[in-house]
This record gives structure tokens, sequence and C-alpha cells, in this order.
């Protein structure tokens, strides 16, 4: 792997950052595309390799569909597949067929599709054999897994024979990208509600529009993160909305606790340092991807914080509750595991003069721990790890005014 050094830099000028688009929308859309035959204008497509990868499958449409680390998606063309009565045989990487899919593919089952696992039960890789017939129009689906579960069904639901009534059990965990799912639905034409746990959907057809994808809120947070770890600076995003359907766009109310002052305009936003109020808490079930963002910020900035709503990060691209601890350890800060899954962010007592930080092959934990450089020379493990979600991000860095060095 090709390691990148970050050099300390801990005061910038003004910066402009050219977000990417969002990841998120895009996976979303590129489905709602496909269902509608191809037929929208849809611009400013994320050039993650997440998104990729799904342009290249439903462009190509191979018989076997690699999703390589890509859980969206796989989640989303196993649905998309099993519904639209496709046959195909869906795989990814290792660690991609260590992630479980057993309760999508119940509930697709449940409704009709054939489906079969090539290897160990509930887990890719897995066959897509048909679905000639619709068995019901309500399902139970449990709303504390995954809520890209709970995306795949309800995208493919308008055109569903009979519509879609999905109850959710249990906990909600990521309402936001549930929302938001809906909402960009809403935009080509799908009526829907949302009451308590229940999401009702008729049968119903997908409307031609134009579209183009926000900015990505999620690769946002890492600059908020940079500009509290920073002495002083001035940060301007481009491409964010106020009003974003993007659940990430929560990192403005924390980081407000933690000095950030946003001020938005028609271009995006503008981030400043203010005082620090304090960050007691946080429930994160609805933005789980913030998480290690907050973590390693509040480490840095000498701020004791208890979360909760960090059960998903088990089965994200690594265990990342796991691999949280064993890096922040490295610059002594800790994050414990306390009781009903109470988790105490204890900051950093004494940060060494160079950092060697492992990625797990997790995107997020490189992007994460890249404020750690306003303290220390960090070292990541593997430059390449971005690009899942954002290619262009150590191009971003130098552009701040850090400097990277390859090994």
């Amino acid at each position: 792997m090709n390691k990148i050094t970050l050099s300390t830099k801990a005061s910038f000028g003004e910066v402009n950052i050219p977000l990417p688009s969002s990841k998120s929308e895009s996976n979303r859309v590129l489905i709602i595309d496909a269902l509608t035959k191809g037929g929208n204008h849809i611009t400013n497509l994320a050039e993650a390799r997440d998104t990729q990868t799904m342009i290249r499958l439903l462009e190509e449409d191979p018989e076997i569909l690699d999703v390589l680390d890509a859980g969206t998606t796989m989640r989303f063309l196993t649905a998309y597949a099993a519904l639209t009565n496709r046959n195909k045989t869906l795989t990814g990487t290792p660690r991609m067929c260590e992630r479980p899919i057993g309760i999508l593919v119940d509930a697709l089952r449940s409704l009709g599709a054939e489906i079969e696992y090539k290897g160990k039960e509930g887990y890719p890789p897995m066959e897509t054999k048909g679905f000639s017939k619709q068995l019901t129009n309500h399902i139970k689906i449990r709303g504390d897994v995954s809520s890209q579960y709970i995306s795949a069904l309800i995208m493919n639901a308008p055109l569903l024979p009979e519509g879609l009534t999905l109850e959710l059990t249990g906990k909600i965990g990521s309402r936001t990208y549930i929302e938001m799912t809906l909402k960009l639905m809403e935009q080509f034409g799908i009526q829907y509600s949302f009451e308590e746990n229940i999401i009702k959907i008729a049968h119903q057809d997908y409307h031609n529009t134009n579209f183009a994808v926000e900015s990505d809120w999620s690769g946002a947070s890492y600059w908020f993160s940079l500009l509290a770890c920073a002495d002083e600076g001035q940060f301007f995003l481009k491409g964010l909305k106020k009003d974003s359907l993007q659940g990430d766009s929560k990192i403005v109310e924390i980081m407000d606790r933690l000095g950030i002052n946003s001020e938005f305009n028609e271009e995006g936003i503008l981030l400043t340092k203010k005082a620090v109020s304090g960050l007691e808490s946080f429930d994160f079930t609805h933005c789980p991807d913030l998480a290690q963002t907050v973590a390693v910020t509040c480490a840095l900035i000498g701020q004791t914080s208890k979360f909760t709503g960090l059960e998903s990060l088990r089965i994200k691209e690594t265990d990342r509750i796991h691999a949280l601890q064993q890096e922040l350890a490295k610059f002594n800060a800790k994050l414990v595991e306390g009781e009903n899954e109470v988790f105490t962010l204890i900051p950093s007592t004494g940060i060494p003069e160079e950092v060697n930080i492992s990625t797990y092959d997790d995107h997020r934990m490189a992007m994460a721990f890249m404020p750690l450089a306003t303290k220390t020379k960090v070292t990541f493990d593997d430059k390449e790890v971005v690009n899942k979600s954002y290619p262009s991000f150590w191009k971003h860095c130098q552009l701040a005014g850090l400097e990277t060095i390859l090994k």
C-alpha cells in the first residue's frame, strides 16, 4: 500500500474547498434513473468509486455484479435486480462478503423474489433468480440495522404491482437517510406517507425530471473538524445547501458547539472559528458516518463527551468502534464503552511527535484522522482508501495548505 504523510500545520488563512458531490444522493438517483429507463437529465454525479461502480454496472449490465467494497451499491443492486426480475450474481471484495445482507434478502423473498446464497447463509455472494409474482404488499423489517436495506426496498416499491407498506420494527436508525430517499423519490414524482414507523407507497410511475446532485455533507465534515482543531483560519465549502436532504448536514449543529460558526450563502457555507460551548453528549443514531469525525475532533480539542447511537458502526467497512479505539490510543485518547452502549470520549493527554494511523480499508478512518495534522506529523498507511468516497481528498488537503509526502 502507498503511504501518505501530512506535515504539521496549525494555522490556515482563507481556504476554498470545491467539495465532491454527494455519494448518497448519487447512488439513489442512479437506481431511480434505472427504474425510469434512463429518461432523466442528472448532473453533478459523485466521483466516488462507489458511485462510479454503480454507473458502470448499470450501464454494462453484466451477469456478475461485482460491487467491489461498495456496501450501498451491493444493497441497492440486490433489491433492484431481484424485484425487476433480473438473473444476476452479486459479489464483492472479501470484506464485502463478510457484511451481512440476510435481513434484506429475507424481505425480498417475502415479496416474492427468488434468491440463492452461493456461500455462507446471510452473506454475499448470492444469485437473484426471478420475481414472477408479488406475494404480499405488507412486510416488516428491523429499523435498527441498516437504513440502506429500507432505502433499497422503497425505491423499488412504486413499481411493485400492489405497491408496498413497510413496517419498521424496533428503534429506527439513520432515519434521515430514509427520509432522504423518500424526498428524492418525491422529486421524481412519487407520492408516499411516512408516519411513525410505517411507510406506505402505492403502485405508481416515476416521472422523468432534471436533477443536480448536491455537494457531499459527509465530505464537508472533515473540513469543519480541521478548522475546529486549528489555531486559526476561515474555510468556504462550495455547493452546500442550508435545507439539505442529507442527514450529515447535522455537522453544522455539532460543530457549532465545538467552535465553528457557519454562514450560508447562495454558493455554499463559510466556516469561521468561535469559542467552544461544549458537546457533553450526542446521539449519532441518524448520522453514524459523522461519529469518527466528531470523536477525533473532541479528542484533539480537549472535549470529553458521551456518544450513543454507534451500533451500526460495527458492520461498516470495518468495525469502526474497534478501529477508533485502536487509533485514538496512539495519541493518548480513549473511546470507552459503558453500559447500554454509551461510549465516553476521553480527550488526548499528550500527542507524540509523529503518529502512524492505520485505515482498516475504511475511507472514513483516513479522512476523520486528517485533522491530527494540526497537532503533529501524521502518516496514513493507505492513501488510496479515500477513493471510495472522496478521490480528490488529498489534493484538497494540499489546497488547504497541508504539505503531503508520499512514501
